[in-house]
């Protein structure tokens, strides 16, 4: 069916049911949530209900069957022998049905994630647009300042709308944008809270090019810091720095985090740093490989990794500075360019 699907069959002990829709979307083109994929030695068959099956049909290197729209009671009809299947992706109730049809299943784990990991040049080339356009949006957003009294809900708006106009096709995740004590709390969801002067603000946003993600977070302030913040970003953006000189291929995930990671525990704010310093981007704005302290992975020329260090104060407030990058043999490409020193907005 195509390079992908090949490389794929090397690894295969048995035939693998593909039904992740991610990674059915990865090795056949058919963005679905009702598809799957068979792939054997000798042929591929993709099953999807009518919704799909124009689409379907259309995919070069498949037999296109069309399921009812209770797909895996049609592949419980239809498949039998030794298959293996998606063991972190197919619900337990899926897998019932599978086997209850008289299948052999077999689980197997990160097969397609382990081919994803690494980008082609056309999965690059969207990355890149998705990146371009992310940039595009920073400095539309910090150009046109006005944040002082609007809410974060209304930032976290105007940035979405920003990123369209840049013309996306959808954005990555929804925007977060959180001000004050709020940027204290890694994950916070903007609320009606109004922006006060003198605050820290972080904006974390991503959009999406022919299915693939961006991701880039830059904090600003609204005025002059309290010292103990001002020094937590300037010391957030020298492990930034570290970890970015770290990636490149051949390093482990766990030893770029622990570039950046040093450099926060050395100026005293290790316990504000409290997740991974970074993870891979594709089709996913989450998925391998992860830079982290309990990552196993290695990385590789082709790699998309964000490397987004951060420190958070409680009551406080917090800073997070996060660029994505491909992975190379020398120094990596980052690909969001928007300035990383404290820009003031009013």
């Amino acid at each position: 069916m195509n390079e992908r699907v090949d490389r794929l069959r090397a690894a295969l002990d048995e035939p693998l049911l593909v039904s992740d829709p991610t990674n059915v979307r990865y090795l056949s083109g058919l963005a679905s949530t009702n598809a799957a994929l068979l792939v054997e030695p000798d042929r591929v068959r993709l099953f999807a209900d009518f919704r799909y099956a124009e689409r379907g049909r259309a995919v070069e290197g498949a037999e296109f069957v069309e399921a009812k729209r209770d797909l895996f009671q049609t592949l419980s009809e239809v498949l039998s022998g030794r298959i293996g299947f998606e063991a972190s992706s197919l619900t337990y109730e899926r897998y019932a049905r599978l086997h209850a049809g008289g299948i052999d299943l077999v689980g197997r784990y990160g097969l397609v994630e382990e081919l994803r990991m690494v980008k082609d040049e056309d999965e690059l080339a969207a990355i890149r647009r998705a990146a371009e356009i992310t940039n595009n949006a920073f400095e539309r957003f910090a150009d046109e300042g006005g944040v002082v009294g609007k809410t974060e809900r209304e930032l976290a708006w105007r940035m979405e709308q920003l990123l369209h106009d840049a013309d996306c096709d959808s954005v990555a995740f929804p925007v977060a944008v959180a001000a004050g004590p709020n940027t204290a709390k890694p994950h916070t969801v903007p609320g009606e809270r109004p922006v006060g002067k003198g605050e820290a603000v972080f904006v974390d946003a991503g959009c999406t090019v022919a299915g693939y993600c961006s991701d880039c977070t830059r904090t600003f302030a609204t005025g002059p810091l309290p010292d103990e913040l001002k020094r937590a970003y300037d010391v957030c953006l020298d492990a930034q720095l570290a970890g970015l000189a770290a990636v490149r291929a051949g390093a482990s995930g766990s030893g770029v985090d622990a570039a950046a990671r040093d450099r926060i525990e050395a100026a005293g704010f290790g316990d504000a740093f409290g997740h991974g310093l970074g993870h891979g981007v594709g089709l996913l704005v989450h998925e391998d490989p992860r830079l982290a302290q309990e990552s196993r992975h290695t990385l590789a020329p082709g790699n998309v990794v964000t490397v987004e260090p951060g420190i958070y104060l409680p009551g406080l407030g917090g800073m997070r500075i996060e660029d994505l990058v491909v992975v190379r043999e020398d120094e990596p490409e980052v690909l969001t360019h928007f300035t990383k020193e404290l820009v003031m907005l009013d």
